[in-house]
């Protein structure tokens, strides 16, 4: 049976009904059906107020056994569960009417029927309505009933009740049905109608009307959407609508997003110029700062007004501060091989209270300046040589009869201003840090390779290494021997048999030479030596080739005769040759899926870490297989480092945790400046961890677009030298990469570039002279970025890398631009079928355009290998003139040369071309600088975009370079005088 439920016929203030039938100021014939004929009549007649009304009446009390319906037109539910019903009516007193039988009532029945359609008005029958499949709602009594009489009339005593049923689902309406079994009454009118929550805003967050549910303890959920210029505090927004249609229970909340302050609490007001709020939540706007402004509205910072500044730690609270003067009046007191020195602080300090100071020591051979080279690290500055609090320092351990200088620099802790110096008065660019350490990779009787890692601190692009040595019994470094290397590692040859040298390297960047590297000891062989260990290699060479042809046959018999084995095929495990391959000290990958237990390669490529020497401190992103977070590794005894630690999802399958393992185990054998480092692993406890250096920088691609024209061309051509330097160290190893593009990248804090994500890498086969990994399963390719031959037939080599490399130079120069903007992959693919290659990003050297286009070139044997790639860039940085030649723009010479600007003759407004540019960020600088019109737009300088706040150089030029395109257009568009 249905539920229903006494109710009062109204609702509370923030309830809200619908209504589906109101009979109550009708007056039109209703035309409801009734049965029998005799039964239910409709009349006009009048309610207590005397308003006209059309009733329908029954009175057939003095007939016994009376069964009267009264059946309503069809009703729309509207998707309402629950449905509620007001009936007005009277009643007359059965003990009013004289000689009635006793089968008189005072009461009526109300049921309903759920249905898609409406009810033949023809269906009169008994039967009918003997059987009919009404669902009864509830009897209904009069609370009052009248029997007097009022100046010849009745006096009406109205009725008034509510009932409720539901759930309804079986139709899209229904019909309402009344029963009478034998009372005198009138049906004064019917309201049928369904509750819902009203429309709301909570919490900053707008929710829309909600239906009631099907029971009127039904909590039915509504989700909230937060108001413009808000953000999510909590999540997920929603609120819960009871059955009487009344909001309760919030969960979850917004606040207003930075530059917005709540206003009445459901709106967010965006803070009026000369004023800021820096971050999310319910604070109000603060006036700028003094030395800071805003020039427009919903200002998240204030800008230093010119010749102010806000360092890198300063709150955008903080006043802004101009740069301090030098410190002033230096004293010097020299006691033998000790120096004592003082200074006043800067007369000007710049409303700064964080200054410290630096003290940079020279020796020097002669009165020139450019005759001094650095103090060696034995001269002891007490309390120190950087960051000093205090105005005065004590130096000692100096070389009696040398001559010194002295620079004392004051700094900013916040600030990344270029310091001001004193004493001597310039600042020089600062030379790599010391190589640590070197390491022998393999030695013969007349040569050794040598490898090591790059400085801790490069303080720029290495361009090379100088590796000076000397036979340590017969040699001093004064006749020692120079060699360079681009590369962290060299083969010293035309050694002598089992002799000692003494080694020892640095580094060069543009500011010149580092240091020297401590001098390292090591050792040839000797000629007996190397042919013992030549015969050793040979005997296993040897060994294995037999084992294989053993193997060869042993497969071959079981082929040809399976019976001569009645037990299981035994598991054969070949031995790896790749060595023979390379030359001596070379090494080649090795595939862990050539392994028979994987896990073994994870324990010979990667390195075990006890957990408890590692610390997760916040997730930086997700992977495939599981969280990313950064934390800090401390192993035993040496020192703490940052770290990025990727997480094995709970739930793992086995081969999950192998195929997320053997990243490791593919990283573990790379040891290059520019391929990302693997520090170890944890596979003995959970979760699982995959541990590498942590790049501060993040992606690339996502680098390059924060920081839009905020570098030097050369800087982006040294970015470019070294992820050219990994991928050569990767083919090298003949190793395909697969998937190298600028978010597989990965930038340091000083900016030096790490090939990573070996997901999609495979080890390149090398039993032909051109080495392909052919994929017999397909999947997914990223298309953008992959050579067409890789595309269509699944091969993969070095060349098609350099292909993916020349995407990567064009994601670089354009500053993380989507390769190829906005078109499908199989528009791509269909592009480069038809020799299109991508357009030279603006400002783009054409030398680095036609290193592109070398490296998409059709045919895959005409591209350059990798180690050209880096010959090429290290001229340009040797020759920093070759950069500055860029190509003039062409007139469109392909329909998709056009798919990376703006579509002009599609611009109608200043909010149209900003999309187009995808600068929407700058719509209400421009508009509320009064730039409100395209003409107005043509008009535009370099120095409007600054007082405007485009301060990013790159943006710059890109709205200047589309408000040229627009002059032309405009002016292509003009009407022209006829001759």
């Amino acid at each position: 049976a249905p539920s229903f439920h006494l109710l009062l016929p109204f609702c509370f203030s923030f309830c809200l009904t619908e209504t589906v039938m109101d009979t109550r100021t009708a007056t039109a014939e209703l035309g409801w059906i009734s049965f029998p004929a005799n039964g239910w009549e409709e009349v006009s007649g009048y309610d207590e107020n005397l308003n006209t009304i059309r009733t329908y009446q029954v009175c057939n009390v003095f007939e016994p056994s009376q069964n009267n319906w009264l059946l309503t037109t069809y009703i729309d539910r509207r998707a309402a569960q629950r449905i509620y019903v007001e009936i007005r009516f009277t009643v007359r007193d059965c003990a009013s009417i004289p000689s009635v039988l006793g089968s008189c009532k005072e009461t009526f029945n109300l049921y309903y029927l759920e249905t898609d359609r409406t009810v033949s008005e023809g269906i009169k029958g008994v039967e009918y309505w003997a059987n009919a499949p009404f669902l009864k709602v509830d009897t209904i009594a009069a609370d009052e009933s009248f029997s007097q009489v009022d100046f010849g009339g009745r006096l009406m005593k109205v009725n008034t009740e509510v009932r409720s049923f539901g759930p309804l689902s079986k139709g899209r309406g229904f019909h309402l049905a009344f029963q009478d079994l034998g009372a005198c009454m009138s049906l004064l009118a019917v309201r049928v109608f369904y509750k819902k929550c009203p429309s709301v805003v909570q919490n900053f967050a707008f929710f829309p009307e909600t239906l009631t549910g099907a029971e009127s303890t039904s909590l039915v959920i509504a989700r909230g959407n937060c108001i413009p210029n808000a953000e999510e505090v909590d999540v997920p927004i929603k609120l819960y609508c009871n059955g009487d249609g009344e909001w309760m229970v919030p969960i979850g909340s917004c606040s207003c997003k930075a530059g917005y302050e709540p206003d009445n609490g459901n709106v967010c007001r965006a803070c009026p110029q000369g004023t800021f709020k820096s971050s999310q939540g319910a604070g109000l706007c603060q006036q700028c700062p003094l030395n800071s402004r805003s020039t427009i509205e919903a200002a998240t910072l204030c800008g230093c007004r010119n010749g102010y500044y806000r360092g890198d730690m300063d709150k955008p609270e903080d006043v802004c501060t101009s740069v301090p003067s030098a410190p002033r009046n230096v004293v010097s007191v020299v006691n033998q091989t000790s120096v004592s020195l003082e200074w006043h602080s800067p007369r000007d300090t710049g409303h700064r209270d964080d200054l410290s100071y630096n003290v940079l020591c020279r020796r020097c051979h002669s009165s020139e300046r450019r005759a001094c080279q650095p103090c060696d690290d034995s001269v002891v500055f007490v309390p120190g040589k950087r960051g000093l609090k205090e105005t005065g320092v004590e130096i000692s351990k100096l070389r009696a009869h040398t001559s010194y200088t002295f620079e004392i620099q004051h700094a900013s802790e916040s600030f990344n201003y270029q310091i001001d110096c004193v004493y001597l008065g310039v600042c020089v660019l600062t030379a790599p840090s010391v190589v640590p350490i070197m390491h022998q990779v393999s030695s013969t009787s007349r040569s050794f390779s040598l490898s090591w890692p790059p400085p801790e601190q490069p303080n720029g692009i290495i361009l090379d290494y100088e590796i000076r040595y000397y036979d340590k019994s017969q040699s001093s470094v004064l006749n020692s021997s120079v060699v360079q290397s681009e590369m962290p590692n060299v083969v010293l040859e035309g050694l002598r048999p089992g002799t000692s040298y003494v080694v020892q390297v640095r580094a060069r960047t543009v500011a010149g030479y580092g240091a020297y590297s401590k001098e390292m000891l090591f050792q040839t062989l000797t000629d007996d030596e190397y042919k013992s260990e030549l015969g050793q290699q040979l005997s296993l060479i040897a060994g294995s080739l037999v084992g294989g042809v053993c193997i060869v046959s042993l497969v071959a018999i079981v082929t040809l005769r399976p019976d001569m084995f009645s037990g299981p095929t035994p598991t054969v495990t070949f031995p790896t040759l790749s060595e023979g391959h390379s030359s001596p000290g070379v090494k080649i990958y090795i595939d862990p899926f050539t392994y028979e237990d994987p896990n073994e390669a994870v324990r010979e490529f990667a390195k075990e870490i006890d957990p408890s020497c590692v610390k997760i401190e916040e997730v930086i992103g997700s992977g495939e297989f599981g969280e990313v977070y950064k934390g800090r590794l401390k192993p035993v005894g040496k020192k703490e480092i940052p770290v990025a630690i990727k997480t094995l999802k709970v739930g793992y399958s086995e081969r999950q945790r192998r195929d997320f393992l053997s990243e490791a185990s593919i990283m573990g054998q790379f040891d290059q400046p520019n391929i990302i480092r693997l520090e170890g692993v944890v596979t003995k406890s959970r979760p699982t961890m995959i541990i590498t250096e942590f790049m501060e920088n993040g992606a690339l691609d996502s680098f390059l677009r924060q920081n839009d024209g905020q570098f030097p061309v050369i800087q982006l051509v040294g970015m470019l030298r070294g992820i050219a330097s990994g991928m050569r160290y990767l083919a090298e190893m003949s190793y395909v990469h697969r998937d190298l593009a600028a978010r597989n990248i990965l930038v340091n804090s000083n900016l030096v570039c790490k090939v990573s994500d070996f997901g999609l890498s495979r080890y390149l086969e090398e039993d032909t002279s051109d080495p392909t990994y052919t994929s017999s399963l397909g999947g997914k390719i990223p298309v953008r970025w992959t050579a067409p031959e890789a595309i269509a037939y699944r091969k993969f080599t070095s060349a098609s890398d350099v292909w993916s490399y020349g995407i990567v130079t064009w994601e670089v120069m354009s500053y993380g631009e989507r390769p190829y903007w906005d078109m499908s992959n199989q528009d791509v693919i269909n592009a480069i079928e038809q020799d299109f290659r991508l357009p030279a990003p603006m400002d783009c050297p054409v030398v680095l355009h036609q290193l592109m286009l070398d490296c998409w070139q059709k045919d895959r044997n005409a591209r350059p290998k990798f180690s050209d790639i880096v010959s090429m860039l290290d001229k340009m940085i040797r020759n920093p003139a070759s950069l500055k030649h860029t190509r003039v723009p062409l007139p469109t010479q392909h329909p998709l040369l056009d798919r990376g600007a703006p579509d002009l003759s599609r611009v109608s407004s200043v909010e149209d071309w900003l999309a187009a540019l995808k600068m929407t960020q700058y719509r209400d600088s421009f508009l509320g600088s009064g730039f409100t019109s395209l003409p107005l737009v043509t008009q535009i300088t370099a120095e409007d975009l600054q007082k405007i706040g485009v301060s990013l150089a790159g943006h710059q030029k890109k709205i200047l370079t589309s408000v040229q395109s627009m002059r032309h257009h405009i002016d292509d568009q003009s009407p022209t005088e006829s001759v």
